[in-house]
């Protein structure tokens, strides 16, 4: 066993510190109102544009980059010091989706019984560029202060604003739920009551909690129909989470219209919870910055407890002008006051904002899914 130890740490220390030339490239991330940080280049040297947002995890990186929440996004890591555990086999999909990403430090030698490979290497053969040695505590307040906006991540020095800064303005997510789906349903086998997981990004934990508790999970693509659903008449019915506006996805809208009205136990995640909403009426807005991390205390209404959950969204569920005799708010961010759940009123469904998988993040909610199971009638 220390033998093997020792063999993946030199093979991380080497892989670490290996260099382009000799040295490091330099790389500039340009955002839409014309600030440049300049830094080094780390991953892919290819130039990419996308939406810059934030991150506030200390830990759990890897579970970040393989999040298919953030297809169509470049990710800023607030913690100072990123991979210094290296890559380890904690991921969430089955490759990394981010456009880029962007950090302070970068640990180029790694060191955990657990690495098989550091994150520079990683980014190079997923195609990803990033950049470090920027300050991301004075871009994280730029972002904040202005709001979420485009950027680019280049290595070319001899850039022009003024050509530059047009293309970033146009720049727009679309959507990217295709992007992320699965191709094809498939299983993961149990005896405990049977779920229908509609993917339209979800992580593997979603999946797996529900699995862990001895369901037997059917995971459909995301464009499935209802019907195809319905007619295997599941105990209950998933929605994930996932990346983009949830008003892109009008199609998806309308099957969701086609399970509420069912009446079988519904539990919706993150973009999960935005469709059911819109599919009854309910609006939606994007936020200034969002939610990113692992550190968001929301409350639940009806108990009064307060949750640490990890968060991944930049849209939110208006609930200022939302029927009652639809559904009733059910959990609140206790920072800033938005939604982070609804209960339908008269429905076996609740839907929430946060992440009870984590992943990274705090296990504080979790048993939502328990709750899930007991609305399907338990598993006696």
């Amino acid at each position: 066993m220390k033998k093997k130890i020792e063999k993946l740490f030199f093979f991380c220390k080497k892989q670490a510190n290996k260099r382009k030339g000799g040295k490091y490239m330099k790389a500039f991330l340009i955002l839409e109102d014309g600030t440049v940080f300049e830094g080094t280049s780390i991953g892919s040297s290819r130039e990419v544009i996308s939406e810059i947002v934030f991150n506030t995890s200390m830990t759990g990186y890897l579970e970040v980059l393989t999040d298919p929440s953030y297809a169509g996004q470049a990710v800023v890591m607030t913690y100072p010091l990123i991979g210094n555990y290296g890559i380890t086999p904690d991921m969430e999909s089955e490759k990394p989706w981010p456009d880029g990403y962007i950090v302070r430090e970068l640990s180029r030698t790694p060191s955990n019984f657990r690495c098989e490979g550091t994150i520079q290497d990683f980014l190079v053969k997923y195609d990803i560029p990033g950049i470090a040695g920027v300050d991301t505590r004075a871009l994280t307040k730029i972002l904040r202060e202005k709001g979420t906006m485009n950027g680019m991540i280049t290595t070319k020095e001899g850039f022009l604003l003024e050509d530059i800064l047009p293309k970033l303005k146009e720049y727009h997510t679309g959507t990217v739920v295709e992007q992320v789906t699965c191709d094809t349903s498939y299983q993961l086998k149990g005896k405990g009551k049977r779920v229908a997981l509609l993917d339209f990004g979800a992580k593997k934990n979603i999946a797996k909690s529900l699995n862990d508790r001895g369901c037997h999970v059917t995971v459909y693509p995301a464009h499935t129909k209802a019907e195809e659903i319905l007619k295997k008449q599941p105990d209950g019915i998933m929605l994930s989470n996932g990346p983009g506006d949830p008003k892109e996805c009008k199609t998806i809208i309308d099957e969701i219209k086609k399970l509420y009205a069912s009446d079988i136990p519904i539990f919706a995640i993150c973009l999960g919870h935005q469709l059911m909403a819109l599919a009854n009426g309910a609006d939606t807005h994007k936020m200034k910055y969002g939610h990113r991390g692992g550190n968001h205390p929301v409350k639940d209404l009806e108990t009064g407890r307060v949750y640490i959950s990890s968060q991944n969204h930049g849209y939110v569920v208006d609930t200022e002008h939302l029927d009652p005799s639809v559904a009733v708010p059910a959990f609140i961010n206790v920072n800033d006051g938005t939604n982070e759940g609804l209960k339908y009123t008269g429905k076996n469904i609740f839907t929430v904002q946060f992440h009870p998988e984590a992943c990274p993040g705090p296990l504080d909610s979790s048993s939502l899914f328990d709750r899930f199971i007991n609305m399907m009638g338990g598993n006696q």
